[in-house]
């Protein structure tokens, strides 16, 4: 099982971000990801680095390491637009881009209010859904190179995997059936999730065992075992700016 990092951008400088990803780089960690927000305040934060910006300049500093957004809010960006940005940065990076998607927050959360303060509406649970699958449909479209007789649109080799966010078993079915993968916590509901999902795309007449499963978790030895028993193929563990403190203690937490 594969073990990533996911850097908490709220309060961060792209200096911060920049000497933790080459220290997850080089103490031996798979991935580094960031959560997708525009306004620091949802987190009592002055500010937050955007997430793709942030994840391409990650990219260019650092050759081998896998890089995701946890997950990117499918309102945030046109998703015909977000197919040909994913498509250039699988090819910034030389194919190692996890392409995270989501809902985003529901009205009864913090983050509805950076949406608000765009000028956009926050609908309800199953609009989000919808929007979801929606956004998943147009990127494979625009990644086919030929959308309704317009060609020429970037085909990114091969496809970046979509990993679906999912807290539910809602998400977990869409996931699974029209996603490569899903990203959830590590909590009791985790493996019911991973059930829904993988059933879910079995039916889609694809093969469960090629399903990824992305846990955000800790990286004890015991909780390790725990999730690989589940079939989970990546641990995702949590830290804070200064990153460099935090990745020399998880580090020292998995030896």
């Amino acid at each position: 099982m594969l073990v990533d990092l996911l850097f908490d951008p709220f309060g961060a400088r792209w200096s911060d971000v920049r000497a933790g990803a080459i220290a997850a780089e080089q103490a031996g960690f798979d991935g580094v990801w960031l959560y997708d927000h525009l306004a620091g305040s949802v987190h009592r934060e002055p500010d937050v680095v955007e997430c793709w910006t942030t994840m391409t300049a990650i990219a260019a500093v650092v050759p081998r390491i896998a890089i995701g957004p946890m997950v990117l809010n499918v309102a945030n960006r046109d998703p015909g637009t977000l197919a040909v940005m994913a498509a250039t940065l699988q090819d910034v990076s030389g194919g190692r881009l996890l392409l995270g998607i989501g809902a985003g927050g529901g009205r009864d959360t913090p983050y509805a209010q950076e949406q608000y303060a765009l000028g956009r509406a926050v609908p309800g649970d199953r609009a989000r859904r919808t929007a979801v699958e929606s956004a998943i449909a147009q990127l494979r479209r625009v990644w086919s190179g030929t959308v309704d007789g317009v060609g020429g649109f970037t085909r990114p080799a091969p496809a970046p995997p979509v990993i679906v966010g999912g807290f539910g078993p809602k998400m977990a079915q869409l996931a699974g059936r029209v996603g490569d993968g899903m990203n959830a916590p590590a909590g009791p509901q985790l493996p019911a999730l991973i059930r829904v999902a993988r059933e879910a795309y079995e039916q889609s007449g694809r093969d469960p065992d090629t399903f990824i499963v992305t846990a955000s978790g800790s990286a004890g030895p015991r909780e390790r075992d725990r999730l690989a028993d589940l079939g989970v193929d990546r641990v995702v563990v949590f830290v804070r700016p200064p990153y460099v403190d935090d990745v020399a203690r998880v580090r020292e937490a998995i030896d």
